[in-house]
């Protein structure tokens, strides 16, 4: 076996010890993948090109409500994807597909770190169309402090609420990690970066990202993506 091939059947391998299937969740609830992709900068064309085409192949899978994948503003070498699926079941079906696992094999030899899938299940969620091709997305890693969970989820929980539907706002959701519930995603999709930029200076989200600072285990860390179509 050659190295490339021995690192992607590890990589694979690896990816199987996380899969939905050890967490303790409902296997017919819904379920959210959101999945951090680092190319090596030279590999940056062919990783969004495999990304782009897994994302459409992905759309005729059977379970898949949608999936989006993003290209990361300011790195063209990073992406991410976000699937949603009919419930746990249905994605642990399609992991263990040959394509799933073709699409792993051809990417891992592009990265520079690790493919990083994080399965969820919603906290909070409102409509969830596409981001529109213009459209600014952000993705917030939230990572609270275990003794602070529950008051901090609840903070997080009542941000996104009060925050959807806000000028310019198409989607504001909260998206628990089932491996950890004191982790958490915050999906966020805007119209324009103007309107973006008008929430953030708003007074109640310097309270809610001062509020939640002590709670946190880690930086706040938002990044901000364009659509990819596919």
């Amino acid at each position: 076996m050659s190295k490339g091939s021995a690192a992607a059947a590890i990589f694979i391998a690896t990816l199987s010890c996380v899969s939905p299937a050890g967490f303790a969740q409902s296997t017919d609830q819904p379920t959210y993948v959101v999945t951090y992709i680092e190319a090596g900068p030279k590999a940056a064309t062919e990783a969004r090109e495999l990304v782009i085409a897994h994302c459409a192949a992905t759309r005729k899978v059977p379970g898949l409500t949608q999936i989006e994948a993003f290209a990361r503003s300011g790195y063209p070498s990073q992406f991410a994807t976000l699937e949603q699926w009919q419930s746990a079941k249905a994605r642990e079906d399609y992991a263990a597909t040959d394509d799933a696992k073709n699409y792993l094999m051809r990417l891992s030899p592009l990265l520079v770190a690790g493919y990083d899938e994080r399965i969820h299940i919603p906290l909070t969620v409102g409509a969830s169309p596409p981001a529109a091709a213009d459209a600014v997305v952000a993705l917030t890693h939230v990572d609270l402090i275990p003794t602070f969970k529950d008051t901090g989820i609840a903070k997080v929980k009542e941000f996104a609420e009060q925050s959807r539907g806000a000028n310019g706002n198409l989607r504001f959701d909260v998206l628990t990690q089932a491996s950890r519930t004191n982790h958490m995603t915050v999906v966020e999709s805007w119209s324009t970066a103007a309107a973006k930029d008008e929430h953030i200076a708003k007074p109640f989200v310097k309270s809610f990202r001062e509020t939640l600072m002590p709670m946190s285990g880690s930086l706040y860390d938002e990044r901000v993506y364009s659509p990819l179509h596919c």
